[in-house]
């Protein structure tokens, strides 16, 4: 848990992701090319790279970090299968490198929003294999609707954890405990009108942090 933020002004705190650090992917080939490629690092630029390589190699260094940590909660820490979605996620963002277009900071959202359903069709696939498929014992996989509600439960776990604390619990006190206003003040000790400033940026901080993680209202 990072530091509370300077109270004074209760400022908005921007989410950021966290989590184990990737190990080193690199850009996935074009769909034409052989899907056996090198993880160690990413290919060189070069004068004759296509504007879509070029877009996939921005997308690489400013999404594949944050990209990976999120799958890894997903997949329970099994990085092979987080390195794998991640790899799917971002081949899926080159063959459609033309409807992104060059706006790299604004795709993160739909990144996410592809990896999560690749897990989650990941997870519908394996229950639905017949048992001489797989004869080992499988471990419980939740249905559909509860594999859904899990990834929501976790995903606004981690935004709420990007808040200060601060924010964080006039939030609780007055979202998820049902406080008015008046009675989370006299639980935290503060005024109300302070109550009612941490809530409102806190509420505009967990959408930014919801939107990064491919949530929308």
């Amino acid at each position: 848990m990072r530091k509370d933020a300077a109270v004074a002004g209760d400022r908005p705190h921007r989410a950021r992701h966290r989590g184990e650090q990737p190990p080193s992917l690199a850009p996935p080939p074009p769909p034409h090319a052989s899907a056996s490629f090198s993880a160690s690092s990413p290919p060189s630029s070069s004068p004759s790279a296509v504007p879509d390589e070029e877009l996939m190699r921005a997308l690489y260094r400013e999404h594949a970090g944050p990209l990976f940590a999120y799958v890894l909660r997903l997949v329970a820490g099994d990085r092979q299968r987080a390195e794998d979605v991640v790899q799917e996620t971002l081949i899926r963002a080159w063959k459609n490198a033309g409807r992104l277009g060059g706006a790299t900071g604004s795709v993160r959202p739909w990144l996410v929003t592809v990896a999560r359903r690749i897990v989650i069709d990941g997870h519908r696939s394996r229950q639905a294999r017949p048992p001489e498929v797989d004869p080992s014992p499988l471990e419980a996989v939740p249905a559909e609707d509860e594999m859904e509600k899990a990834l929501w439960l976790m995903t606004l776990s981690e935004a709420l954890d990007d808040l200060t604390t601060a924010h964080r619990e006039a939030l609780v006190e007055t979202y998820f405990k049902g406080r008015t206003v008046s009675e989370a003040a006299e639980v935290l000790g503060i005024p109300s009108g302070t109550v009612r400033s941490r809530v409102f940026y806190a509420l505009r901080s967990m959408k930014l942090a919801l939107e990064e993680r491919g949530i929308t209202a």
